[in-house]
């Protein structure tokens, strides 16, 4: 099993971030059957003010190059994603377009 741990900003607005987690209690069951197609077993989405981490346990198939791929031939999820720009905001140092950052591990226990 492979984790991963990403985060991203969303625009810091209370309305905006509110209709964004409203959303995510509902994300629309292509969006959730591509995730689960691309490997990941589990995905979870954590806030704290505006700044989200996102964890991700993967099997060993999974990688981001082929989900980036997968998503680019899928309308619904490129929908989603491009609905989802309206709350969401780089991390400061982002390449252009780049969403979500991987995170480097830096402890264990």
């Amino acid at each position: 099993m492979k984790k991963y741990c990403l985060a991203l900003d969303l625009v810091d607005d209370p309305e905006l971030i509110a209709e964004y987690e409203k959303y995510h209690q509902n994300v629309w069951p292509e969006v959730k059957q591509s995730i689960l197609d691309s490997g990941i077993n589990n995905m979870e989405i954590y806030r704290a003010q505006n700044r989200l981490f996102m964890i991700i346990e993967a099997n060993e198939s999974f990688s981001f190059e082929a989900k980036n791929e997968a998503d680019k031939n899928n309308p619904k999820v490129q929908e989603w994603e491009e609905l989802m720009w309206k709350f969401q905001q780089q991390l400061p140092n982002s390449k252009y377009g780049e969403k979500w950052q991987v995170m480097d591990k830096m402890f264990s226990l």
